[in-house]
């Protein structure tokens, strides 16, 4: 895909029938012609060299189920991902949540 910032807008063009096929599919869910239009917000950090992917969350649109590990919480507690920032509590005995491809942190 080739990215053009010009002051406030973005301009993406797929260089691809996939990347067509993407743009298309992201166009769909992001645009409600009768509602509020999604947003993309950034997660976790895109830093050349370090990273070859950024990453964005579709505000408003559901996300997936969040799968946990077979190690249980001690405590109730709330936990986060060091990745994206997203936090959820977790009650005693409860599995652990997973986000990123990484086990949540404690937070407290």
């Amino acid at each position: 895909m080739k990215i053009t910032i010009d002051k406030n807008v973005v301009e993406v063009m797929p260089e691809n029938p996939g990347e067509t096929h993407d743009l298309e599919t992201l166009w769909r869910i992001m645009v409600d012609c009768l509602n509020d239009n999604k947003r993309l917000s950034p997660i976790g950090e895109f830093i050349p060299g370090k990273n070859k992917l950024a990453r964005f969350v579709i505000e408003g649109v559901a996300g997936g189920v969040t799968q946990r590990v077979e190690q249980t919480a001690a405590a109730d507690a709330t936990y986060y991902c060091a990745t994206c920032n997203k936090y959820m509590k977790v009650a005693k005995g409860e599995g652990l949540p997973t986000c990123c491809g990484k086990v949540m942190e404690n937070m407290d």
